[in-house]
């Protein structure tokens, strides 16, 4: 669970507002937004969610998780990017939320923000993506309960979508990935950090595509 100290991952951070304007290009999409103190990466997108969002496939459809949204760069970006997309936006932290909420309504795109601590405020919604850059300094139990949690909340076919630094265990990270997932996929290996897609569940017949 994400009830930790007082980091980004808290319910409600005891930092005080500091509002900073941030703007980016995304899939020649130009979104501005409003980060804050106790968010994640405040005033700028950081160089490991914009490899993911740059990394996600060009057929991206259905319904979307953007699974610790934070002020919301990746879920606000898909749906801009793909319309036709539905996008859930889910964070324990209710600053990070009202952002969020905040730069949708500015970028001109319709979302649906939880508040959710892990995937405790999703339950019965099943999804055709997840996508995250996951809290790593939650710890490794909390992140691997996330991503374990996603693959019960993923349709047949859905992908988990996720990055994370060599560094900070994403060699470890692939092998307990293959623990749950049929197939894990590098997507991107750049700048010490590693974009992996998994998808399907260990035991199900694997497509030719994985084999």
């Amino acid at each position: 669970m994400w009830k930790l100290n007082d980091q980004y991952y808290t319910r409600e951070p005891g930092s005080e507002s500091r509002p900073a304007e941030c703007e980016f290009t995304y899939r020649g999409r130009n979104l501005r937004f409003t980060t804050d103190a106790g968010v994640f990466s405040r005033g700028e997108l950081d160089p490991g969610t914009r490899l993911l969002m740059e990394a996600l496939p060009e057929d991206l459809a259905g319904d979307i998780l953007d699974l610790g949204c934070g002020w919301g760069p990746i879920g606000i970006g898909i749906k801009a990017a793909f319309p036709e997309t539905r996008v859930w936006m889910a964070d324990v932290n209710l600053r990070a939320l009202d952002r969020s909420r905040e730069n949708a309504a500015r970028n001109g795109v319709q979302v649906t923000c939880e508040e959710s601590d892990g995937f405790a405020g999703l339950s019965g919604l099943m999804f055709d993506a997840v996508v995250t850059n996951p809290p790593i300094r939650a710890g490794k139990q909390t992140i691997y309960q996330m991503f374990a949690d996603a693959r019960a909340h993923l349709r047949p076919g859905g992908s988990l979508y996720l990055v994370i630094r060599k560094q900070q265990g994403a060699e470890s990270c692939v092998k307990y990935l293959k623990t749950l997932y049929a197939s894990v996929e590098k997507l991107d290996r750049s700048g010490g950090y590693w974009v992996l897609e998994a998808k399907g569940e260990t035991g199900e017949e694997k497509s030719d595509a994985d084999k």
